[in-house]
């Protein structure tokens, strides 16, 4: 394992770690939102590890990555696109393969919306967002994680750790193992109330970056995903010129974590026909 600091948008320090041989194919891993690279422990403790160089920052505000006071530092798409530039720019990765997990594929289509995808052969959006702030990106939410605000970017610290292990909770269909839970717990509550509440005050919508991608897409979801509708893949996928979509039953919003065995078989297959 290797770690990097970055500078990012803004000169945002960004914590970043990679595992793997350093001349395999890249797959940079962006986490969701409150989240953090350890989510993406699954594949970096895979035999992924043994081909592919595996990437994965803290985003701005997450983990050990610096935590800009405000939220106007996590409503400009032009700094998350410019925070993953950095990232590609400063660990000369070229020919990536891009996996936004939820908030995430948000940052992911910031980035392609900006920079094109000269460096990028593939996007694996992992229950997905292409909007915020908008009726037809409100229409993509789960009810479940709807009521959870505002209290999940209350100040009060008791009531947005219990917002924040409900989410936790609604974010899987089966219950996870009470160690999983609380190390995951942790990582959520490190980020400050302030960083959640720039990036949910964000108004914009990807789906025309959607329409224009000329890489393939993969395009992951739960069968049983309460943050965003299963709706959402077949949305997504339709506004792809080169896509294609793998539903998980009985998986919630984690894929990637609830069933690792199979996604990890699926990204392998992915990253070698992007090459």
């Amino acid at each position: 394992m290797q770690t990097h600091t970055v500078r990012g948008g803004d000169d945002v320090t960004l914590h970043v770690e990679e595992t793997g041989p350093a001349d395999g194919p890249a797959i940079l891993f962006l986490h969701g939102y409150s989240q953090s690279r350890q989510s993406w422990r699954p594949q970096f403790e895979s035999p992924l590890a043994d081909d592919y160089r595996l990437i994965a920052p803290d985003n701005r505000g997450h983990g050990e990555s610096e935590k800009p006071p405000g939220t106007e530092p996590y409503q400009d798409s032009a700094l998350w696109a410019a925070d993953v530039d950095a990232i590609l720019t400063e660990l000369d990765v070229e020919n990536v393969v891009l996996v936004g997990w939820s908030y995430a594929s948000l940052i992911a289509l910031d980035y392609l919306a900006e920079y094109g995808t000269e460096r990028v052969t593939g996007v694996n959006l992992v229950g997905s967002v292409s909007g915020m702030g908008t009726e037809a990106a409100a229409e993509l939410l789960g009810p479940k994680y709807v009521e959870l605000f505002p209290e999940l970017t209350s100040r009060d610290a008791e009531v947005s750790v219990d917002a924040l292990e409900t989410f936790l909770r609604r974010s899987v269909h089966e219950p996870l193992p009470l160690d999983e839970h609380y190390f995951m717990l942790g990582f959520n509550v490190v980020v400050p109330p302030h960083v959640r509440d720039g990036m949910r005050s964000r108004t914009l919508s990807h789906r025309d970056t959607l329409r224009d991608l000329d890489v393939p897409v993969l395009v992951t979801h739960g069968a049983e995903d309460l943050v965003m509708v299963e709706e959402t893949a077949r949305v997504h996928a339709d506004l792809v010129p080169d896509s294609r979509t793998s539903i998980y039953p009985d998986v919630g919003h984690m894929p990637f974590w609830e069933a690792p065995e199979r996604y990890n078989r699926e990204l392998r297959a992915f990253v070698e026909e992007c090459r």
